[in-house]
């Protein structure tokens, strides 16, 4: 028989919480609407990527409407990330931060940037219709794959950067901890557009479409590594450079804009290996 003698349990009626749940819930309108549009983007691009696999008709080839519907869900996660940046910039810039904004923040990113581009890769590479047959019968684990680990890498982020977790005095270390989401779903998206540009039917993508899985299951497990990468956060009217380096950021996102298909996959992947090579050398001089 249960113990139903149990003492009630006593309240501390002086305890106070670190924070208040008011505080910790207000919903700032400028920063939220950013992180909306950010959520718009990702499920619009998830739509997109249904439609396009429609659109193929289980034909081996590549239709017109579906190439279009597919680069249309790209430019939608390019999308999605320029909301990212500017929900998050607004809220530091106004003060306006909020524990309701970082989790509705995750709650866009596994949408834009961890649906969309499994969905997107899985449909166009990886399905059971189209790709390599390699690929036919584990295509929808190399998606959740890359699900996961962006599930993973939101809620280590969200846990680490909790204020509970700050301690007052200590300087904290602007790098984010693993290849932060929307760079592994903006890599994706510009590997998607590129071989949509460079292929005109499905067997010349087929040549090139071993990447993606291989490069997904990379990104996944940087995603969920202890590799540092820089951050941007940090940047503001106030922030100093040296002109080489402007110069340098100003060539980029010229070659980026100029050269759309080849320019935004190189500034992603050059992202993505200075923090690996940063790491190896860093590990090399404390060796």
């Amino acid at each position: 028989m249960p113990n139903t003698n149990t003492p009630p349990t006593r309240v501390d009626e002086s305890y106070e919480p670190p924070l208040d749940p008011a505080e910790a819930s207000r919903i700032y309108f400028l920063p939220n609407l950013m992180t909306a549009g950010n959520l718009f983007c990702g499920f619009v691009a998830v739509i997109m990527c249904i439609q396009a696999h429609y659109a193929m008709r289980g034909s081996d080839v590549i239709t017109t409407e579906a190439s279009a519907l597919y680069t249309r869900a790209v430019w939608l996660i390019f999308g999605a990330m320029a909301f990212d940046a500017l929900d998050g910039r607004l809220a530091r810039m106004g003060g306006k931060e909020s524990l309701f904004g970082a989790e509705f923040d995750s709650l866009a990113d596994i949408v834009s940037f961890g649906l969309a581009p499994a969905l997107m890769v899985f449909f166009l590479i990886l399905s059971p219709t189209q790709g390599y047959p390699h690929f036919r019968e584990i295509g929808w684990l190399l998606g959740f794959i890359y699900l996961l680990c962006a599930a993973i890498r939101l809620a280590r982020f969200n846990v680490i950067t909790h204020p509970l977790l700050q301690k007052p005095g200590v300087p904290v270390n602007k790098d984010f901890l693993g290849l932060p989401v929307p760079v592994a779903a903006g890599t994706v998206a510009a590997l998607v557009l590129f071989l949509l540009n460079l292929a005109a039917h499905e067997r010349e993508l087929q040549r090139w479409a071993l990447i993606l899985p291989i490069l997904m299951l990379l990104i996944a497990f940087l995603m969920v590594s202890t590799v540092r990468y820089p951050s941007g956060k940090q940047i503001d009217f106030q922030t100093k450079t040296k002109l080489t380096t402007l110069i340098l950021y100003v060539v980029a996102a010229a070659a980026a804009v100029t050269y759309k298909e080849i320019g935004m996959l190189i500034c992603c992947l050059a992202y993505i290996f200075y923090g690996l090579v940063r790491h190896f050398r860093q590990n090399r001089s404390v060796g």
